[in-house]
């Protein structure tokens, strides 16, 4: 009764599923309030009308069983595992146990659940319910909500209720589309009662009855079931502050303590046990000695099912079954299931019940626990084995055993993003006893975990102190943590005095134990460049970067220590002006992420790509690139930098969108006004501005930018501040830039360093000298793939020579000028060029619009994509889609381009 718009709602999602359009629904409230009765409804419609109908429940004693609730909702589905592509049925078997392997990226997972589920719909319609969805493990939750937001096309609707935390959104799914429960109207409330109390009730009664119940279902139909009849006549208990779900749960106490005691404990190996094995549960009565007819008063009591599972009336009885219980009768029912659980079918769950079975410490079952931490990290489960470490520690007898395990703990706590659980857990370890390695690591995580949390400026102190610590101990670890110390320098925005203490200190970090890999070569090239000079270092860099590129191409297995430090070599390929290395690192880099599935750390490769494209002058693919990092983003509930929106919004000369996005950023607490985050929104600043000729907002912009110590070493804002300044008449300080950037780019040697030189040098002067520097920056950027920069210096040449009266060869450039960049979508600069020319005497053409201008980024990717003869799988997999969802996009692709074909769309220019 009641729920008229909740049931809508359901209604609503299975027929837009039933359509091809997936939806997902989260059903929030407080225990009890009916989210469980609202899921049996959406299986009661879903059945009769051609839906697949699977389910999972979430329990709280499962949470750190890795995968274990999306195991349980997929294992029917398994039998079409066999149309997924091969790395997808592999991560999947690893994932489930099913198989050996590497652990499996938990997103590549995830795209192996959205595809399995998307197969199935392709039969008929699919129903996915989860209960209890705030019980689920870490990994069933991540992947379940990224499926959520992947989904668009296909015949699948995924509903999940979750006990509200009252945290606010702090739950497994934020984001998506989510239906609070609240109580029943007193109309409804007083109809329930009505039919769950046969007894007559006084008027005053039901009242207070329904008042104390507060509309919650679950509170109208069991808590009069707890009260004496006696109390019907005169009231009902007495004001209480307990919360309506714990008035419920007590009275579930109350009912289950006037059972036989055999009962009793078998409610409680039964709660134990959040598996529903009806075999298990006789297995371990059998072992306690309680008969099969102990079930009985509790199956007359409505509190258990016994049948093909056991099944508690609802949650709340589980929870009060055991917490009610002594600690000692807790121990007994755990260690009854670990002794009727096959150590060879689910070792993991017995190691599990043999730990919350001992009383004080016990090795053998701290060994199986750390047994089971290693099994669980294999299939990509972190968090479980952090939880499994953690209690290993607990129980470990020997302090430097103990030690041990809490800090592997802490180590596994840090890498599933549970930074807080690893500083307790680096207490217990600091405990010691510690040998010298061990209090290394120690300091090397503290660090690890305050740059993660705080990206505060003594943090690269705090990595230098564990590198110092670890130098005689382990050369390579060392190495490796005076690099990040360094990469941590440069992020945190520190000054260039606090990076050049970071570089000094390097120094002293010990020789490579054996040749040389290319981090450590990096290390070297960042040291000797920061504190030598650019000229001295820049050979030792380009080495460094080319070693990358070297391991990139070979064949043999990739270097993962190497690819590690990928991304900072591709920033270092910016420092050394380097287009080619620029392109190729920072395209292997997106390409690795993609075949790993590591759908983590694929977002920033893709905005650092998309900042290469920028500045190659492809700004539709550059838009392409920084939408797919935000969409996948926001798939994995990761944090949303916006750093590649705001310089493609930059270059494009979208003035509202560039001045809005460098406004979020400034008011973003995730990032410090020093942070590089920061920077980059100014320095796109500063290109927006010399877009639009406002060169004195392009100057002070880019003295902001210029003092972030990453984006100095990168030089991408000495070409800002040098066009700014000298165009706002502050030579002296163009000047300044201009010498530096002349020197790197003698130490560089490459056609962009060198054409930026000279373009730098033009600005600079006059006469005859500006001109020969114009020819030669124009000269060597044609050899470079930079070609944002080669429209740009046509811009400023032809500028120049319109000053100097020269109309017609000033046209030549400005018209040059005005097609490049009006066809790479750079519209402030277009205009400029547009505006130059008109003053020449010319009308320069306006832009055709194109069909493929109706397209969205997205849209344009596919397309691109497919133009190239993928098929909608391929692009799938490449796009972490399912093909269902690449064809939906397709035809809207056709529509708006006016085609019907992929021959057709092979046939068309794509920007």
């Amino acid at each position: 009764m009641g729920r008229r718009a909740e049931r809508e709602a359901v209604e609503q999602l299975l027929t837009q599923a039933r359509a091809g359009r997936s939806g997902t629904l989260v059903l929030r409230g407080e225990a009890g309030i009916g989210k469980t009765a609202l899921l049996e409804y959406a299986r009661e419609t879903a059945a009769p009308s051609g839906f697949r109908v699977e389910s999972s429940v979430g329990a709280e004693s499962e949470t750190q069983f890795v995968f274990a609730g999306l195991h349980q909702l997929c294992a029917p589905l398994l039998g079409r595992a066999d149309a997924l592509p091969d790395p997808q049925q592999v991560a999947l078997g690893v994932a489930f146990g099913l198989r050996a392997g590497a652990a499996p990226d938990r997103f590549l997972v995830g795209l192996a659940v959205l595809n399995l589920l998307a197969e199935v719909a392709e039969e008929g319609p699919l129903l996915c319910l989860v209960d209890d969805a705030q019980w689920l493990d870490e990994a069933s939750a991540q992947v379940l909500a990224f499926v959520a937001r992947r989904m668009s096309a296909e015949r699948v609707a995924l509903v999940f209720a979750l006990r509200d935390s009252g945290a606010g959104d702090d739950h497994p799914f934020p984001g998506l589309p989510a239906l609070r429960l609240e109580g029943l109207g007193e109309t409804d409330a007083q109809a329930l009662l009505a039919a769950a109390v046969r007894t007559p009730l006084d008027d005053g009664v039901r009242d207070r009855i329904v008042a104390e119940a507060r509309g919650n279902p679950l509170a109208l139909l069991e808590l009069p079931r707890g009260a004496p009849p006696a109390q019907f006549a005169g009231g009902f208990e007495r004001p209480d502050v307990l919360s309506v779900p714990r008035r419920i749960e007590d009275g579930f106490q109350r009912r289950s303590a006037r059972l036989p005691a055999e009962t009793q404990l078998l409610l409680l190996v039964a709660a134990a046990d959040p598996t529903g094995d009806t075999a298990l549960l006789w297995r371990a009565a059998t072992h306690l000695g309680i008969s099969p007819q102990a079930a009985l008063p509790a199956e007359a009591g409505g509190l258990l099912e016994i049948g093909a599972r056991v099944r508690f009336r609802h949650p709340l009885v589980r929870s009060a079954v055991y917490q009610a219980a002594t600690a000692p009768d807790q121990r007994r029912a755990h260690r009854a299931l670990a002794d009727a659980t096959d150590p060879q079918v689910d070792p993991d769950r017995r190691a599990w019940h043999r730990g919350q079975g001992v009383l004080g410490i016990d090795e053998e079952a701290a060994a199986e626990l750390e047994r089971s931490a290693d099994r669980a990290r294999s299939r990509g489960g972190l968090a479980a084995a952090a939880a499994f470490l953690q209690q290993a520690a607990e129980l470990t007898p020997e302090p430097a055993n103990r030690t041990r395990r809490a800090l592997e703990a802490a180590h596994a706590k840090h890498e599933a993003g549970a930074p807080e659980s690893a500083l307790r857990l680096l207490t217990v370890a600091a405990a010691g006893p510690l040998d010298a390695l061990q209090a290394a690591r120690l300091k090397l995580l503290r660090a690890q975990v305050a740059f993660h949390t705080t990206r505060g400026s003594g943090v690269p102190e705090m990595l230098l102190d564990a590198a110092r610590t670890l130098t005689p101990l382990d050369a390579a670890l060392a190495r490796e943590t005076y690099l990040h110390a360094l990469d941590a320098a440069l992020v945190t925005g520190d000054s260039d005095r606090g990076v050049l203490d970071v570089a000094e200190a390097a120094r002293a970090a010990p020789a490579p134990p054996g040749s040389p890999q290319p981090q450590d070569q990096l290390l070297d090239g960042l040291t000797k460049t920061l504190t030598s000079g650019y000229a001295a270092g820049a050979l030792v860099l380009r080495h460094a970067l080319e070693a990358f590129r070297d391991n990139l191409l070979t064949d043999a297995e990739p270097d993962r220590q190497s690819d590690r430090w990928l991304r900072l070599a591709c920033r270092n390929a910016l420092a050394i002006l380097d287009d080619e290395l620029l392109y190729l690192l920072a395209s292997r880099n997106v390409q690795l992420a993609r075949e790993a599935g590591a759908l983590a750390t694929l977002p920033d490769s893709l905005r650092f790509l998309s900042i290469t494209s920028v500045l190659m002058g492809e700004l539709a693919r550059a838009g392409e690139l920084a939408t797919e990092a935000t969409a996948i983003t926001q798939a994995t509930g990761g944090v949303q930098p916006r750093h590649a929106h705001i310089i493609l919004s930059a270059w494009r000369g979208d003035q509202t969108e560039t001045t809005a996005l460098n406004a979020i950023t400034a008011q973003d607490v995730a990032f410090s006004d020093e942070s590089t985050e920061a920077s980059m929104a100014q320095y796109a600043m500063a290109v927006l501005h010399n877009g639009l000729g406002n060169y004195p907002a392009a100057q002070d912009a880019a003295a902001r930018a210029f003092e972030s110590p990453e984006l100095s070493l990168s030089n991408l804002v000495h070409f800002e501040l040098i066009e700014s300044a000298a165009r706002a008449g502050q030579p002296e300080r163009a000047v300044e830039a201009m010498k530096q950037l002349c020197s790197r780019a003698r130490a560089s040697g490459t056609p962009w360093a060198l054409g930026m030189a000279a373009r730098s040098q033009a600005l600079t002067s006059t006469g005859s000298a500006a001109e020969d520097q114009y020819r030669e920056a124009i000269a060597q950027l044609k050899h470079t793939r930079m070609g944002g920069y080669l429209a740009r210096t046509h811009l400023v040449y032809g500028e120049w020579l319109r000053r100097e009266r020269r109309r017609q060869d000033a046209r030549e450039h400005l018209r040059t000028a005005h097609q490049l960049l009006s066809d790479m979508g750079a519209e402030a600069f277009a205009e400029r060029a547009a505006r130059e020319l008109r003053a020449t005497g010319e009308h320069p053409r306006k832009r055709t619009a194109q069909p493929t201008d109706s397209l969205t980024a997205h849209e344009l990717h596919i397309a691109r994509l497919v133009a190239t003869g993928a098929t909608s799988r391929e692009v799938a997999a490449q796009l972490f889609l399912s093909p269902r969802t690449v064809e939906a996009h397709l035809r809207s692709i056709f529509r708006k381009l006016g085609i019907t074909s992929r021959r057709q769309l092979r046939e068309l220019p794509l920007p």
